[in-house]
């Protein structure tokens, strides 16, 4: 602690998260209270329970952000053991209860988790550890990328047959992106490939819910009142939101031809209520979160903080374009939620835990390092 001790946080990186929440929050009560009423909760329900795991996450992150790096290396196989033991439990009986067909959630006490959520953090600080160990080596035989790649795939197949396709390939895409960036032999990539593009192909079209996905995605309008529905009244929300919105709380949507308005499609919310104006802002801020994190990447010379930062980085970010893009039909539904914006407790409690290892990482540079290249900003 007394190496860290002096050094300051990185203040604009911590300025856009605050944003982020924020706005979060914000768009949450409103795309949430008229839900919480048709359940006979309280109007702020879901928000108080949202910023609960705010609060909670907050602590986590300062924590982090002053925890050695070298003390978690330590815990990293306890902390990938935990994840596995977690991500198992869905299919326990009365722990594991599944929900629209799929095991994500396990529950204790009357409060549900999600584990992917936790493999997401374990496996970026696991393949950043054992990645930066096998710089020197990493582009000799298969065997030094073997190891890793089986333990990325272990939690690949566990999350698939929690019927949770979309949150596998984000989670295999992510680590493929770090074997990329570790600078592993083209041939490696294009033998994977190769194997891997047949297989979730099959896994695909194997089944009739993502054969269905996949043509309302298409073409909503065959499917208007089921499958198509969310996509149809995601992309009304956003162009009855005009350049400036309905105003924040006025928007219709809500209030109940968007079922999921307050998790996986709160981004159409912001559309309809703040409208393009403030679609630009919030895309503008993860842009500015990329941006910040990926410079917090180039200027590291440790290869684990490379490699981690790069992982945080991309977690945040790629997710968050992976659900912008469902709501304005770039890409198929896929569930993911909305980094500090959907409603739940593991995505934004882990998304402040990654956030804090980010600021914990930039307290090791000098207070002048980053703030040069930020006056372009």
């Amino acid at each position: 602690m007394e190496k860290i001790k002096g050094k300051n946080s990185d203040f604009l990186l911590v300025l856009i998260v605050v944003l982020l929440i924020g706005v979060g929050v914000t768009v949450l009560f409103s795309a949430s209270y008229s839900h919480a009423e048709k359940l006979g909760k309280e109007s702020g329900f879901f928000l108080f329970k949202q910023l609960s795991w705010i609060l909670i996450g907050c602590l986590a992150a300062f924590l982090m952000s002053y925890t050695p790096l070298e003390m978690l290396k330590k815990a990293i196989p306890w902390i990938l053991l935990l994840a596995l033991v977690l991500s198992l439990l869905t299919f326990i009986p009365f722990i594991g209860e599944p929900i629209s067909g799929a095991r994500r959630w396990i529950f204790f006490f009357g409060q549900s988790l999600q584990p992917s959520e936790f493999v997401k953090f374990a496996l970026v600080l696991y393949l950043a550890h054992i990645l930066s160990r096998k710089k020197k080596s990493i582009s000799e035989p298969a065997g030094q990328i073997l190891p890793p790649l089986i333990v990325v795939l272990t939690f690949v197949v566990i999350i698939y047959f929690q019927n949770d396709f979309s949150t596998a390939f984000f989670i295999l895409f992510i680590a493929l992106s770090l074997f990329f960036i570790a600078n592993i032999r083209p041939i490696f990539f294009i033998l994977f490939c190769s194997l891997i593009v047949p297989v979730c192909a099959v896994l695909i079209f194997t089944k009739v819910y993502w054969v269905k996905k996949l043509m309302v995605f298409l073409n909503p309008e065959i499917d208007p009142s089921g499958t198509g529905w969310q996509i149809i009244q995601a992309r009304s929300a956003l162009v009855q939101g005009g350049l400036f919105g309905r105003g924040l709380g006025k928007g219709i949507k809500k209030l109940g031809s968007l079922p999921e308005a307050h998790t996986d499609f709160i981004f159409a919310i912001v559309g309809e209520e703040m409208g393009l104006i403030g679609v630009l802002f919030v895309i503008t801020l993860f842009i500015l979160f990329c941006y910040r994190g990926y410079l917090i990447t180039w200027k590291c010379r440790d290869p684990f903080k490379y490699y981690l930062s790069f992982g945080i980085t991309s977690l945040i970010f790629i997710q968050a374009i992976l659900n912008m893009s469902v709501v304005v039909g770039l890409i198929p539904a896929t569930g993911i939620p909305l980094p500090f914006f959907s409603l739940g407790g593991s995505s934004i409690f882990i998304s402040l835990v990654l956030v804090g290892l980010l600021i914990n990482i930039s307290r090791s540079f000098p207070d002048d390092m980053l703030t040069g290249r930020l006056e372009v900003i």
